[in-house]
């Protein structure tokens, strides 16, 4: 049962609980940090911490507070031109590639921006004759800032590791990586179903629910090891055009593109680098890091494909184990792990690659109003990974979820599982 179902005294309490948990949760992924940490902008893909948390509050008051609280006032009104990130529907804002750029406002006064909206958001929901699209809102809203939760531990991870001091984020240890042989499921060819079903949220993308004709594949259970990737390095495989598509040949001569994104070759001997700091390369541990060019390049040089979309749908659903048991449960910062260590995972330890493109499904239809502009815009010379990974929320992921990067990103949790064609 969703909330839709709640009475109105219910909802008001699971929205209250369900905003204070996951505004905490933002917060506490940012205790590590040093105030120098905040500010810094290695990337034009990367987002300076304290700008995420001025966003993900910047959304809660244009979209909830501002069109619903007719006495409310902004907190500040020149945040709604730095923290507005790509609404064109909501104004002129700052560019994405200068945000670190701003050394102002500090994080001590984001802080308190956050405070305050959050203030004006309980005395809000403590009224409980809030109207319901305030609710449907609010909903979109959490799980807006719990993407931007794993785009936190993404960009921390880029921050730290352009850093050539390799700061630890995290001083605990792990265990490595346990050695699985790979596995194949296979599916028969016919009619699936495929997209949203049901109560729950999912975002416009996602719907509708529809029919996909499939042919017969097998799909690998684990996915691709940095073992068997750093196979793929030994044999040439960055050196070698026949196994790349044009556009990532060029990528990777343009770039010097040699090895996934945090390996380092120290005097002969691979290592990678964590949130934990620089460690031995964990040959068992799924490769993570890796761009779309590189994982087709993979999938090639072994005589397999990247699965569609689809093709991943498919065999998550049909897959026996709760589809967030291989999640993290990062409630508390103590217990995320940001290192995927764990190749026993069917998902859930790396976005993977499929080889469709990302658009709008068969009857798609995007949310109306600013948020219009919330996926449908994106859908563009970007590739769609599925299933989740070490830094998405416990209860954010779902496996109809399409997430979408383009193909030379790589900063993200991606990895590489394999199909192929039944003959």
């Amino acid at each position: 049962m969703t909330w839709l179902h709640l009475s109105l005294h219910e909802k008001a309490r699971y929205f209250t609980g369900e905003y204070h948990r996951i505004r905490e949760h933002t917060t506490a992924l940012c205790t590590n940090l040093k105030a120098e940490d905040y500010t810094v902008q290695p990337s034009c893909d990367v987002s300076p911490p304290k700008w995420h948390l001025g966003h993900t509050t910047w959304f809660f008051e244009e979209l909830i507070l501002v069109k619903n609280v007719p006495s409310y006032v902004r907190f500040d009104e020149q945040y709604r031109y730095l923290f507005n990130s790509y609404y064109k529907s909501a104004g002129e804002h700052w560019l994405q590639s200068h945000r670190g750029d701003l050394s102002r406002p500090t994080v001590d006064e984001i802080k308190r921006y956050r405070k305050y909206v959050d203030k004006h958001m309980q005395i809000l929901l403590s009224q409980e004759l809030v109207n319901e699209s305030v609710y449907r809102f609010l909903e979109i809203g959490l799980h807006h800032e719990q993407q931007h939760q794993e785009l936190i531990m993404m960009d921390i991870k880029y921050i730290f590791g352009c850093n050539p001091l390799a700061p630890t984020y995290f001083d605990s240890h792990f265990e490595c990586a346990q050695r699985v042989e790979s596995q194949w499921c296979s599916f028969t060819e016919g009619l699936y179903e495929i997209g949203a079903e049901g109560e729950g949220f999912a975002y416009d993308n996602e719907k509708p629910r529809h029919k996909s004709y499939s042919y017969p594949f097998i799909i690998a259970d684990n996915t691709v090891t940095n073992g068997e990737f750093l196979s793929f390095i030994e044999a040439g495989g960055y050196d070698r055009a026949e196994f790349w598509l044009s556009l990532g040949w060029d990528w990777l001569k343009q770039h010097g593109i040699k090895s996934p994104l945090y390996w380092r070759e120290i005097e002969g001997q691979w290592y990678e680098f964590t949130l934990y700091g620089l460690m031995k390369l964990d040959l068992n541990a799924p490769v993570t890091h890796v761009s779309y060019f590189e994982a087709d390049a993979y999938a090639n040089w072994v005589g397999m494909r990247l699965p569609t979309e689809q093709e991943l749908e498919i065999y998550m659903h049909a897959d026996s184990v709760n589809l967030n048991q291989n999640l993290v449960n990062a409630e508390t910062i103590g217990q995320l792990i940001m290192h995927p260590n764990n190749s026993k995972a069917r998902f859930g330890q790396v976005w993977c690659w499929s080889k469709s493109h990302y658009s709008g499904y068969p009857g798609y239809k995007p949310y109306q109003g600013m948020l219009t502009e919330y996926n449908g815009k994106f859908m563009c010379n970007q590739f769609v990974l599925k299933g989740g990974c070490v830094a998405t929320p416990a209860g954010h992921y779902r496996h109809s979820y399409r997430n979408f990067y383009q193909p030379h990103q790589r900063w993200m949790f991606s990895g590489i599982r394999l199909a192929k064609d039944i003959e």
